[in-house]
């Protein structure tokens, strides 16, 4: 059993950078991906990016590329995603979860999730 929870969130302005952190409890963190998602009101929860597990290897979304960094700490168990240059679509709550899979782009594949966090980019 894995148990995450995030943190970070906040209002920021256009153009304003937000760092959102997710920490793990458990001695396995380094065996699993971990993945960031985001969900607004309506609509289904979708891939922001993800770290694999064992390469440390990063993928992403298209719409962050050049706009937000994941990186993981497995002394800490955790990881964080940097968010820079923010938008106002890239306003949603945002999820970070884990995943035994070595790519793991598509929620199905992801075997926890933490409550999320809410992120609000004002224009």
């Amino acid at each position: 059993q894995v148990q995450l929870v995030e943190s970070g969130g906040g209002l920021v302005q256009a153009g304003g950078s937000l760092r959102l952190s997710c920490a793990a409890s458990g001695r396995t963190f380094s065996l699993y991906t971990m993945g960031w998602f985001r969900q607004v009101p309506g609509k289904e929860r979708e891939f922001v990016g993800a770290i694999r597990r064992s390469s440390g290897n990063t993928d992403y979304t298209d719409f962050v590329k050049g706009r937000f960094t994941i990186s993981r700490d497995n002394a800490k168990n955790t990881v964080y995603l940097q968010m820079n240059n923010l938008k106002p679509e890239d306003t949603a709550v945002y999820y970070c979860g884990a995943s035994t899979a070595f790519v793991a782009t598509i929620r199905s594949v992801y075997n926890y999730w933490g409550q999320g966090t809410q992120v609000t980019v004002s224009s």
